[in-house]
């Protein structure tokens, strides 16, 4: 037991430090375009949006289903999506946003000179990026937690089930390591704290399997998991509606950004083909 423990939580560990590969690749790179931000950011909302739908919800749905009956289970399933979503927006309500266009044309721009509304611009795309990099974190941190209770569960009950998982759990948390180190490199021109808050946002996937281990098995069920799991679900669909796409869409070209969408969507789906 205590052997497959170990192996779970390495597991665990590798699937959620898969972010700060995403991010040293992108970081690694020379030169960043607008297009190649614009494309990550497409990317991780394809990703995002793909495993939330054809993989976390309807995993929800079956464990919720199984407890409470088809009706009740899909009502307990859709209410928590929608909590989930509700949390997320809240957090955002509380958040101070930095885009009023008013306030960016009179503030300290007395005379209106072009220079002067560049630099403010500069300082708003800035300042929006630098939220958007974080609440991505804070939603791709949200959700590896309870991955990571999934990945050490099954690799500890069944140690090659826990490696397939943790595989096409890194495949997709290196997409989400570009969209959350890229936009805070854009920020701050830091590529320390880039990749800081990129690896801070997987490595919840571990901490996630600890707290599982101590606690989730004693004291949550069935239920518990299903409930988190599809609240996950609708904080990811927010995050990428809310925020990925919009500034995806901001940065470049629309096809662009959607394609990186369907991008992000293809690789998920193979990542669940090959290792489900």
């Amino acid at each position: 037991m205590n052997s497959n423990v170990l192996t779970a939580f390495m597991l665990t560990l590798f699937a959620g430090l898969a972010t700060g590969i995403g991010s040293l690749m992108a970081l690694t790179s020379k030169r960043f375009s607008p297009k190649f931000l614009s494309a990550a950011l497409g990317l991780s909302a394809g990703v995002m949006i793909y495993v939330s739908f054809v993989e976390i919800f309807p995993k929800a749905l079956e464990s919720l289903s199984a407890l409470y009956g088809a009706r009740s289970g899909n009502l307990v399933t859709v209410i928590s999506f929608f909590v989930g979503m509700g949390i997320i927006a809240l957090i955002d309500n509380l958040v101070p946003s930095y885009e009023n266009p008013h306030e960016l044309k009179n503030v300290d721009c007395a005379g209106e000179s072009p220079e002067c509304v560049q630099k403010k611009n500069a300082i708003q795309n800035e300042k929006k990026l630098m939220r958007m990099g974080l609440f991505s974190a804070l939603a791709i941190g949200i959700h590896n937690f309870p991955e990571g209770i999934a990945t050490f569960m099954a690799a500890v009950k069944d140690p090659a089930l826990g490696i397939s998982i943790a595989i096409a759990i890194a495949i997709h948390n290196i997409p989400e390591g570009i969209a959350v180190s890229v936009p805070i490199y854009y920020a701050t021109k830091s590529r320390k704290k880039a990749f800081t808050y990129s690896f801070l946002s997987g490595f919840s996937e571990p901490v996630g399997a600890v707290i599982g281990y101590l606690l989730l098995r004693q004291f949550a069920g069935e239920s518990a998991f299903g409930m988190v799991f599809a609240a996950v679900a609708g904080i990811m669909v927010y995050i990428s509606l809310d925020e990925l796409l919009p500034t995806a869409e901001e940065y470049s070209e629309h096809h662009i950004a959607i394609g990186g969408l369907i991008a992000g969507m293809i690789i998920m789906a193979l990542s669940l083909v090959m290792f489900g």
